[in-house]
């Protein structure tokens, strides 16, 4: 199990979110995000692209260091200056889903 640096919770807000919504819609978003914030081989503003509120996807990606590729490289052993796999994308958002 890796520790990350930091320790994030969801709010009663996504926690009421999550309840509304299903598993496999939020799954959905996860996978959009990734596949537009992270997957392509240059981010312009890598760092910055995944904000720290706004949506549990972006929480979630914060606590799980998926939200960059130098937190993916550094933590998930993905190197950046390369588009991601769809194997590569399929396991960040299971590592996010858990």
């Amino acid at each position: 199990m890796k520790i990350y640096k930091r320790i994030f919770h969801l709010n009663q807000k996504d926690i009421d979110y999550i309840n509304e919504k299903d598993l496999d819609t939020i799954r959905q978003y996860t996978k959009d995000f990734i596949a537009k914030r992270e997957a392509t081989a240059y981010i312009a503003n890598d760092g910055k692209q995944t904000p720290m509120r706004v949506h549990l996807v972006f929480i979630a990606q914060h606590a799980t260091a998926t939200c960059c590729r130098e937190c993916i490289r550094k933590w998930h052993k993905m190197q950046p200056g390369k588009e991601l796999s769809q194997v590569q994308q399929d396991y960040l958002v299971d590592v996010i889903m858990i």
